[in-house]
């Protein structure tokens, strides 16, 4: 059993939104308390950080809160973890592989034949590399598997 999966997936998903929306409260009360006590251009730290947060809270829903914590490959089957719940999905069930380095965190998208109960597309992030527009060996493999086992 393989982890295709990078290990830093903990990390995006609930420890940088903690770190993104807490320094945005903070500069927010500081625009606040700057504009209750008359000091400055507090209407621009308090607009600013709300703006930032909801880009961030959108940009965060569609590229890392969807992320699967660990994704193992066991053959002919990819095992699927997300906190309590597994799935398993077979290799010819995979109708089509999305895979993308330019992203931050690099991920892979597979869209599969039939909804299971943790949705029809199964994202994960990939192992971060030092070197621009590596492919991942891994899912190179992974892709010419799923090719052979569809026939």
């Amino acid at each position: 059993m393989k982890r295709l999966s990078s290990k830093t997936t903990f990390f995006y998903k609930r420890i940088f939104p903690i770190i993104w929306f807490g320094i945005l409260i903070v500069v927010l009360c500081g625009g606040l308390v700057a504009g209750i006590s008359g000091l400055g251009p507090a209407l621009m730290l308090v607009f600013i950080p709300i703006f930032m947060a909801a880009f961030g809270y959108f940009i965060m829903k569609k590229l890392i809160w969807d992320l699967f914590d660990e994704v193992y490959d066991e053959g002919t089957t990819l095992l699927f973890r997300d906190r309590n719940k597994e799935v398993r999905v077979s290799l010819k069930d995979i109708k089509n592989v999305s895979y993308s380095t330019m992203t931050s965190p690099p991920r892979v998208t597979l869209s599969l034949r039939y909804r299971t109960e943790l949705g029809g597309e199964l994202s994960f992030s990939l192992p971060a590399t030092w070197i621009p527009f590596k492919k991942n060996r891994d899912i190179e493999e992974l892709i010419d598997r799923i090719d052979r086992a569809r026939g």
